[in-house]
């Protein structure tokens, strides 16, 4: 927030000298209610208890003050604002690209990817590509969506139905599990495994670390035809190797 001049309006409360009212409505350091007492006197408060004076709303007439340990409490407000954001779900569209006459091995690879995407909460798009002669037999991708939509059918649902798009079709499948559950079961599967390795301190790094699901690939591993988090915040990726 910006004012006329340019410069930047403080979002801090005021504190001990900087408080410019005759008097406050105090409150003690363990929430007690102390009244209406003159600013000098809840200075002195303050100056008696080793802690600051803050202004904890200043639209009341007269503003409420607060004895407190502001460099305390500045700590823990920004733990809390940290942790909140780490719990924070942030709504991810994953994108698998097909084409409708897939090798079986590929389709199964590509669906392992879908799989892997809808465990963790994720809703996934995905684009059956026709090229040449294939855009007159739409019938195969449809066909080829609802097998997939099929064989996930534990994991998500079709949130938006098969529709033609130019020369590819797309449906999107969303997840029966919330992003925040997800989020928790891997952190818990990430402390188990670490718990584990710490116990088992003989074990290889690839056992410590739990063997990936079938499907599933190395952190920091790019699917074939997977748009990253950032291609998808701004345009699903044109390019992607076909199946």
């Amino acid at each position: 927030m910006w004012c006329y001049r340019g410069g930047s309006i403080s979002t801090e409360p005021r504190i001990n000298d900087r408080i410019r009212v005759p008097e406050v409505r105090l409150v003690g350091p363990s929430g007690e209610q102390v009244g209406i007492v003159p600013l000098a006197k809840a200075l002195e408060l303050a100056q008696e208890y080793d802690l600051d004076l803050v202004e904890v709303a200043a639209s009341a007439r007269p503003p409420v003050c607060k004895l407190m340990d502001y460099g305390k409490f500045k700590y823990e407000s920004a733990m809390k604002a940290r942790e909140a954001r780490k719990n924070q779900a942030h709504t991810v569209i994953k994108e698998m690209k097909l084409r409708p006459k897939i090798d079986p091995h590929d389709y199964d690879t590509k669906k392992g990817h879908v799989v892997r995407f809808l465990k963790q909460g994720d809703k996934v798009k995905i684009t059956i590509m026709f090229r040449g002669r294939e855009q007159s037999r739409p019938e195969l991708g449809y066909r080829l969506l609802q097998r997939l939509a099929s064989d996930v059918e534990d994991l998500g649902f079709i949130e938006s139905n098969p529709k033609q798009d130019g020369r590819n079709m797309i449906m999107v499948l969303g997840p029966h599990k919330k992003k925040t559950e997800a989020m928790a079961e891997a952190r818990e599967a990430q402390a188990a495994r670490k718990a584990e390795a710490k116990a088992n301190p003989g074990r290889s790094q690839n056992a410590a670390d739990g063997e990936l699901a079938d499907g599933e690939l190395a952190e920091g591993e790019i699917a074939e035809g997977e748009t990253t988090e950032a291609e998808t915040a701004e345009a699903p990726a044109e390019a992607s190797a076909e199946a």
